[in-house]
């Protein structure tokens, strides 16, 4: 791949270091390396597709979006999410939809998730990528706003 491909954003909150993760398969970067985004205990919060592409999967808690050129970024909202079984998110997509960077594709609530007792920090993380391909452009600790610059793959 030649060109740098920008991952936005897929929702507004503080972002964390993948490292901090509670999570191992995440926090040791096992599926490729990302940041995290902690959305804190917001009612309602709506993940978007951070690139453009074709949603190679879609769950209530996680997606992966599939760019033109193969690389696969993929959503995690929040940590061991997939045991509520779909409870509390709404799907606004398909697997296969073509969709545009910002496209609305889940909707739920990481103050129930918290309350349930489960961590809702969201990883974001570029598929099968080397960490050296992978650069973070959002500040560690600070707030990010859906759609921002998250990450750059090369």
């Amino acid at each position: 791949m030649g060109a740098v491909l920008p991952v936005a954003a897929p929702l507004g909150g503080t972002v964390v270091e993948l490292a901090q993760v509670d999570d191992p398969v995440f926090s040791a970067a096992l599926v490729g390396p990302g940041i995290a985004i902690d959305p804190g205990t917001a009612a309602e919060s709506t993940a978007v597709a951070p690139v453009a592409g074709t949603i190679a999967k879609l769950h209530p808690h996680a997606f992966v979006v599939k760019t033109d050129d193969g690389v696969g970024i993929l959503v995690h909202l929040g940590i061991d999410t997939v045991q509520l079984q779909g409870a509390g998110f709404t799907l606004h997509a398909a697997e296969g939809d073509r969709v545009e960077a910002g496209q609305a594709l889940v909707t739920w609530s990481p103050g129930d998730v918290v309350a349930g007792g489960r961590s809702a920090v969201c990883p974001v993380v570029a598929l099968d990528q080397k960490p050296e391909a992978v650069a973070v452009v959002a500040s560690v600790g600070e707030p990010v706003e859906a759609g921002a610059g998250l990450l750059e793959v090369r």
